[in-house]
């Protein structure tokens, strides 16, 4: 199996950026530590403090649908409701050929 990469952007509506940044940051730790989560990284737009974004990479695509199914994910789910403003998410394959 050859690695997963994720990207995702979340955007937050203005008013409820506070709300998301604190749900999104209590998925880095647990996420980190599910078997396959080789980097799981979330960052925040210099510009917009409403954007978020997740870059990920996973052993494998198997592993990262289990994560999508985890308690942590549907807690964030619950908590983000409303909340966001748009979403999108590409997975991405290397094509290098090189790690690193």
């Amino acid at each position: 199996m050859s690695e997963l990469f994720v990207v995702a952007h979340i955007h937050a509506h203005p008013d409820a950026a506070e709300r998301v940044h604190k749900a999104l940051k209590e998925l880095v730790a647990p996420t980190r530590a599910e078997a396959g989560c080789i980097r799981y990284d979330l960052h925040t737009h210099n510009d917009d403090p409403a954007h978020f974004l997740f870059y990920e990479t996973w052993s494998s695509r198997e592993h990262w649908l289990a994560h999508m199914e985890t308690p942590h994910v549907e807690a964030y789910r619950q908590a983000i409701e409303g909340a966001v403003a748009s979403f999108s998410l590409d997975e991405l394959t290397r094509v290098d050929g090189e790690a690193g």
